[in-house]
């Protein structure tokens, strides 16, 4: 009698582990799109640290998005079950955020002036050691923020396609989402923030075959192309967080959702335009509440 029901049992778990690699599978797809942002804006984020730092940092940064899942998993399966209304207007306050952030960093490079560059790299060599830290700090802290938004809309998203799964199977596949997804964006930031050291290593290699040459070339390559990379991941870092908060904005405000159904460049458009916008807005409620707080 224990044989049928064994292998009954087993038949119930195999059942279920291809329902979850089905369901993750089709999670993985859908949220394919903010793990780009989510890595143009971390690539982004963590730059500018000397280059002995820059692995332990992407370590800090990567431990503090693990946290950020732990944190969001259980919150978005308990709020779904007793408050899914509350999950728009969570996730579109955190859209805002985004494009606020977006917009204080475009309006501060406007404005910067060119001495203030130059007075910050002399106060940096005067006192090496504590703006060193001071900046790491910084640049953790704020790559954290930024990635419990975006970390927070991938849980939604996920959540989204496993909705009407059994509980198990939602734990087990957003768990899965959750822990893929931060080895996946921040192996490849650690990739990206090394790779001008893996070129130089590269371009070391000894020998005079064909294939050492190629290796050496390909070093060469990947050291000159780092800067351009590096610029080209700030723009985009930036651009991602008016796309992403404008998107996440437009989904919950049902007039402009139908409009991000259009054609991909459409809904980009109206993304970044509500973006910008909703940047900009914050931007100066926040200075006016600023300007208040200050005056007293």
């Amino acid at each position: 009698m224990a044989t049928p029901s064994l292998l009954a049992l087993l038949d119930d778990i195999t059942t279920m582990l291809d329902d979850v690699s089905v369901m993750s599978q089709v999670a993985a797809k859908k949220t394919a799109g903010v793990l780009g942002d989510d890595l143009a804006l971390n690539a982004q984020q963590v730059t500018g640290i000397s280059a002995k730092r820059e692995l332990p940092v992407v370590w800090a940064v990567a431990r503090g998005s693990f946290l950020n899942k732990l944190v969001l998993v259980p919150a978005a399966l308990l709020i779904s079950a007793f408050i899914p209304w509350l999950i728009t207007p969570l996730l579109m306050l955190g859209g805002a955020f985004l494009c606020y952030e977006g917009f204080e960093k475009i309006w501060h490079k406007l404005h910067e002036k060119k001495g203030d560059t130059h007075e910050k790299v002399h106060v940096s060599v005067q006192n090496p050691d504590t703006d060193l830290v001071a900046l790491e700090k910084e640049k953790i802290k704020g790559a954290v923020r930024t990635d419990f938004i975006l970390s927070a809309e991938i849980i939604v998203i996920s959540l989204g396609v496993v909705a009407e799964a059994a509980l198990t199977q939602r734990i087990v596949v957003l768990s899965i989402i959750a822990v893929l997804m931060t080895i996946g964006v921040y192996g490849l930031v650690a990739f990206i923030v090394k790779m001008d050291d893996i070129g130089l290593w590269l371009m070391q290699r000894q020998g005079q075959n064909v294939t050492s040459q190629s290796i050496r070339k390909l070093g060469w390559g990947m050291v000159r192309i780092v800067p351009y990379l590096m610029r080209l991941l700030s723009v985009l870092g930036t651009a991602a967080m008016f796309l992403v908060g404008g998107g996440i904005i437009a989904h919950g405000i049902p007039q402009l959702h139908g409009l991000t159904e259009l054609a991909l460049p459409w809904s980009l458009l109206v993304n970044a335009g509500v973006g910008i916008l909703t940047g900009a807005l914050c931007f100066v409620l926040i200075s006016i509440v600023k300007l208040f707080i200050n005056k007293d």
